[in-house]
């Protein structure tokens, strides 16, 4: 028989996600330490380290979140002062204010929150929202023009404005008063208004520096309330739902005051007196899950102003995946493919009927957005494995364009295909027969916007940052693109690097999970961006059963045996068709989700990866010895084989210069050398060691069920 391998190894490598874990150090001896101040397990302990808090102040500080005492932002943002003092006078005056708005979730949540709040304080108030498929992102001189036809004297942005430069310049030269709110980087040259509140313009040290264009127009509206004295208890709850809901959806980073405030939020919006978040809570299904005990509060900024006791906490909270995959995509959805207006009026209004009427528009929009979503990545999908998957490891970036792809969603599906390949993707479609308009998403090795900076001569309008980015192009240059972007990613990128990455807290046995962990994990919520949810992982379980269910999820059973004693528990994968069937054992690395049903609730795992396992013997029962093949891993080619040492397997990988990998199964240390003598000892779970590893385990049980 061949030593190459076979066909059936090729299909079997298909049915594995191809990920580089990473996996947090274990610090043993800190998480003992950190014990001393949470009283928590040593499990939660390391979760608490890897998210960077190792001392007691800083354990401290992360449990009690609900304590943070904030300086006030009149001294933190230098224009807030002037704001609020525009404000009232056009208040006072009964001078029409403007809003202009941005079309997605935090553009759409900050001039939903700055409606209601100027409404209630007797504004003059209404807004604009520029078109995505016509006008593009941000305040432009036709709407500067049509606030003014109107007599509109004071114009206020969110979450847009500090790269508008020639727009404010006109409506300066029109006599209009203008106050930026925004949360995106500062441009070389800043716009001419009278007032700019941008948490990338104060120090660096302020804790309002992480907030989206939500959080700028929430300390706009409170200290505004606060300043003319109207900031009681419904109208602060409903600054801080929207900010909640906006800063969720925007991926805005879970840390300092957005931790502080959304954990507030989250514990307010079951109880929301706003129809439009009822009934979008309604119509979404999302159910409050019970929260850990603590103090809740209305949401003011400074304790010292404060005009009413904290509210008490819900029974019940939101998580804030209740929000990134429930109701932040309804509201997203009609930025993407409708018209705006749907949510404003959803979040504006107080009959519940409208309300109603509202969300069922944005819940049959939001289908529509998912069947394009799918439509166009199964298209993109079939593009890739039949054009440019072979020439992935030479271009180290997909470049992606076809016609007739509405441009609201092909950024969703931008992030699918990087977590599907793991290189960074380029997608765009044709606006018209020479022009195209595209999306970027990146990896973490890789800068979007510099790789954009790279090719500004053959882009028109560009824009983003490290993690994504906008871009348009004349059609005639798409090749020259593809070319230029295959090599700025080519100097940044290794061929290790093409793999999507997969970063794991710590290891844990099944008889571990438990409903007393799930609780114990609440002291890390809210989990978002830069907090993220602790993912675990579990070595060589075995898979008693599974069935695919819904749109491509694999539903299963697995089971893990410790000292004689089998624990098993229910998984479900999402969108892990292509997977299934999954082999009988294997690693696993998930998270934990509550599971209701029935009225009956239980602790599932939600895998996000899994690789054959290293630690066992598992393809090996009673394999000849040795066992021998070749196989190529990163255009290179390898021999590989099982053989004795003394009584024990050990797998031994032959490098093309000459160096052995040697590694007894069930072990994470392996010697590396041309011989066992002077050879250096190695952890086989690091990514550059563990994914040779598992292809050369792949091939070899291919050959191993040939016998």
């Amino acid at each position: 028989m061949s030593n190459q391998s076979t066909p059936e190894f090729s299909r079997l490598r298909q049915r594995l996600p191809d990920q580089r874990w990473q996996i947090s150090p274990q610090k043993t001896e800190s998480a003992q330490k950190l014990a001393e101040v949470t009283n928590l397990p040593p499990l939660i302990n390391q979760l608490l380290i890897n998210r960077g808090i190792e001392t007691k102040e800083q354990a401290q500080a992360f449990l009690n979140s609900g304590d943070l005492v904030l300086p006030s932002p009149l001294d933190d943002f230098p224009d807030l002062e002037i704001s609020l003092e525009l404000l009232d006078w056009a208040i006072a005056k009964e001078e029409k204010i403007a809003i202009c708005g941005d079309y997605d979730a935090d553009g759409m949540t900050s001039t939903a929150l700055l409606l209601r709040s100027l409404r209630w304080l007797g504004a003059q108030v209404d807004y604009a929202i520029p078109s995505r498929m016509h006008e593009g992102y941000g305040i432009n001189k036709r709407i500067i023009e049509e606030f003014h036809s109107e007599g509109v004297g004071l114009i206020l942005t969110v979450d847009n404005g500090i790269s508008a430069f020639e727009p404010i310049a006109r409506a300066r030269e029109l006599g209009l008063k203008v106050i930026i709110t925004d949360h995106h980087d500062i441009p070389q040259q800043l716009p001419p208004a009278h007032a700019i509140l941008n948490p990338k313009l104060i120090r660096e040290s302020s804790p309002y520096r992480g907030i989206a264009g939500v959080g700028v127009a929430y300390i706009l509206a409170v200290s505004l309330a606060q300043k003319l004295g109207q900031a009681n208890d419904d109208i602060l709850a409903s600054m801080l739902e929207l900010f909640t809901l906006g800063t969720i959806a925007d991926l805005a980073p879970l840390t300092g005051v957005n931790r502080h405030w959304v954990k507030s939020g989250l514990q307010q919006l079951p109880k929301s007196k706003l129809a439009g978040v009822q009934a979008l809570i309604q119509m979404s299904g999302v159910q409050a899950s019970g929260a850990k005990g603590g103090h809740g509060d209305t949401g003011n900024l400074n304790a010292t102003v404060s005009p009413s006791p904290p509210l008490r906490v819900p029974a019940s909270s939101l998580k804030p995946e209740d929000i990134g995959f429930r109701l932040g995509p309804r509201i997203n959805a009609i930025g993407r493919i409708a018209d705006p207006q749907i949510v404003i009026e959803l979040l504006t209004t107080d009959d519940m009927g409208i309300a109603l009427e509202r969300a069922m528009q944005c819940e049959a929009i939001n289908r529509q957005r998912r069947e394009m979503c799918e439509q166009i990545e199964q298209e993109a999908i079939e593009i890739v494995e039949t054009e440019y998957l072979a020439s992935l490891p030479q271009d180290r970036v997909l470049v992606i364009v076809q016609h007739n792809w509405h441009h609201g969603v092909i950024g969703i599906v931008a992030s699918r295909l990087v977590e599907r390949y793991g290189v960074p993707v380029f997608i765009g479609t044709y606006e018209n027969e020479t022009h195209i308009r595209g999306s970027a998403r990146g990896i973490p090795e890789f800068h979007i916007f510099d790789a954009l900076e790279y090719c500004q001569d053959l882009l028109g309008k560009f824009g983003g940052h490290k993690a994504a980015g906008g871009f348009s192009l004349l059609s005639e240059n798409l090749e020259g693109l593809r070319s230029r972007l295959s090599e700025f990613a080519n100097k940044c990128l290794e061929l290790q690097h093409l793999k999507p990455l997969l970063k794991i807290d710590t290891q844990a046995n099944l008889n571990q999970i438990h409903y007393q962990l799930y609780q114990q994990l609440n002291v890390l919520e809210p989990c978002g961006i830069e907090n993220p949810d602790p993912v675990f992982w579990t070595p060589n379980v075995q898979i008693l059963e599974q069935q695919t269910v819904g749109k491509g999820h694999i539903k299963l059973t697995v089971s893990q045996t410790i000292d004689d004693f089998p624990s098993k528990i229910k998984a479900i994968a999402w969108r892990w068709r292509d997977y299934f069937p999954l082999p009988p054992r294997l690693d696993i690395a998930y998270k934990l989700r509550e599971n209701h049903f029935n009225g009956n609730t239980s602790i599932e795992l939600e895998l996000v990866g899994v690789r054959l396992p290293t630690q066992s013997h598992i393809f090996f029962a009673s394999p000849p010895t040795p066992l021998r093949t070749t196989i190529e891993y990163n255009q290179r080619h390898y021999n590989c084989g099982i053989y004795k040492n003394g009584s024990v397997p050990e797998l031994r990988i032959g490098y093309p210069e000459g160096k052995i990998l040697a590694v007894e199964l069930g072990h994470t240390i392996a010697l590396l050398g041309t011989n066992r003598q002077e050879a250096m000892e190695v952890d086989v779970s690091q990514p550059e060691y563990n994914m040779i590893i598992q292809t050369a385990l792949q091939a070899l049980s291919v050959l191993s069920n040939e016998y």
